[in-house]
């Protein structure tokens, strides 16, 4: 596999445990798998681009509302399975040195979590990416992403052998250039696999991640193509779960959180038969979302 300049390494982690709940290690027997991605902007309420400014300070010094933020976010994770979280604190200054993984996996009641650090900024702030699991991984590996050092993939698979699910969470690059390749890096992990899940902060519409990228001949599903930022007035749709054809859809939205500057994701899928799940009819589901 081909590797990019990067300020770390690529490699297998562990999942971090949260002690606080039962640990769970299976596929749901339902087949059901619930998975939601939200960009949480280190739980910064903004509601009108002028908050960019008058709030900006809440992205280096602490805040009181900070706190009540993170307990909303909490609250509307603990009905998934699967969470793909950006723009997370890793425990600094800004967040009052709270890991705001570790924090929302204890208010969401998950039993396990993965933090991936993707620029130390030391006791300024942490920024990460972050994963909330009911479901234990058979794998789970950090990726830096080609281009400038801070944005980074986290993949995750579930099960063994061909059938065996993989997810890979990532928050991509603001230009085009760059995207490409973190894509075409993406698109390595998962060749070798049957059955995909892609989930994240991607900066750019369905349309053109499937059509246009690297990922174009896998035959990913983009079933949602509601706009997601910003979350005040949602305009573009730079939020995604994409889904390989054999998982089948069962449900879609695009939630009305705005308690970000970008509104959650969630998709309910049913696995395959191999994975654990029962065979449903497969859903007319639209292979692209349309540009604003």
């Amino acid at each position: 596999m081909r590797r990019w300049s990067s300020g770390r390494s690529a490699g297998l982690r562990d999942t971090q445990v949260n002690h606080r709940c039962p640990e769970s290690g299976a596929l749901p027997s339902s087949g059901l798998l619930r998975l939601l991605s939200f960009n949480i902007q280190v739980g910064i309420n903004t509601a009108g681009y002028r908050h960019y400014l008058t709030r900006s300070w809440q992205h280096l010094l602490p805040n009181a509302g900070r706190g009540g933020n993170l307990q909303r976010i909490g609250s509307l994770l603990g009905d998934y399975d699967l969470v793909a979280l950006q723009e997370v604190d890793g425990g600094s200054l800004r967040s009052g040195y709270v890991n705001q993984v570790e924090h929302l996996a204890q208010l969401g009641a998950f039993p396990y979590w993965y933090q991936q650090l993707n620029r130390n900024l030391g006791r300024l702030a942490q920024h990460s990416n972050g994963v909330l699991s009911r479901l234990q991984p058979s794998q789970l590996e950090d990726h830096p992403l080609p281009g400038p050092p801070g944005r980074g993939a986290i993949l995750l698979r579930f099960g063994e052998g061909p059938d065996a699910l993989v997810v890979v969470m990532m928050h991509l690059a603001l230009g085009a250039r760059t995207r490409t390749r973190q894509l075409a890096y993406i698109r390595e992990l998962i060749g070798g696999y049957r059955h995909q899940i892609l989930m994240g902060d991607m900066n750019t519409h369905a349309v053109d991640l499937l059509q246009h990228s690297p990922l174009r001949d896998l035959g990913l599903l983009a079933p949602q193509i509601e706009a997601t930022f910003p979350s005040w007035r949602p305009q573009r749709c730079l939020d995604h779960i994409l889904l390989s054809p054999g998982l089948a859809l069962e449900r879609v939205a695009v939630l009305s959180q705005p308690i970000s500057d970008h509104l959650p994701v969630a998709v309910d899928i049913r696995l395959p038969v191999a994975l654990g799940g029962y065979p449903p009819p497969m859903l007319n589901v639209p292979a692209t979302g349309s540009p604003p």
